[in-house]
């Protein structure tokens, strides 16, 4: 058994007002402490996208932020989905 912790990753669409009230600084503020992978980007239908790699217990921290955004934000709705996760990401990027 290891004691590494279990690596995992997910791909997130935010809802709300999102945009335009730095949400995509929040993520990465909230990212890259968590030693988290990936990327946060705005998609032209509004909403934020995020994809994160790392331990499972820091992808669910990030989780468990986002709902609550920085000032500005109101989240209406997380939709997350648990992908296997691809090591090609070395750090925490806004695209």
């Amino acid at each position: 058994m290891s004691d590494q912790p279990e690596v995992g990753a997910m791909h997130v669409i935010v809802h709300g007002v999102v945009q335009g009230v730095g949400f995509r600084y929040f993520v990465l503020r909230r990212a890259q402490p968590l030693g988290l992978t990936g990327w946060v980007r705005n998609l032209p239908d509004g909403t934020v996208e995020i994809r994160a790699e790392g331990p499972v217990s820091k992808l669910q921290q990030l989780l468990e932020a986002l709902p609550y955004g920085p000032y500005g934000a109101h989240v209406d709705r997380v939709e997350h989905l648990a992908v296997a996760p691809t090591g090609e990401f070395t750090d925490f990027l806004i695209r």
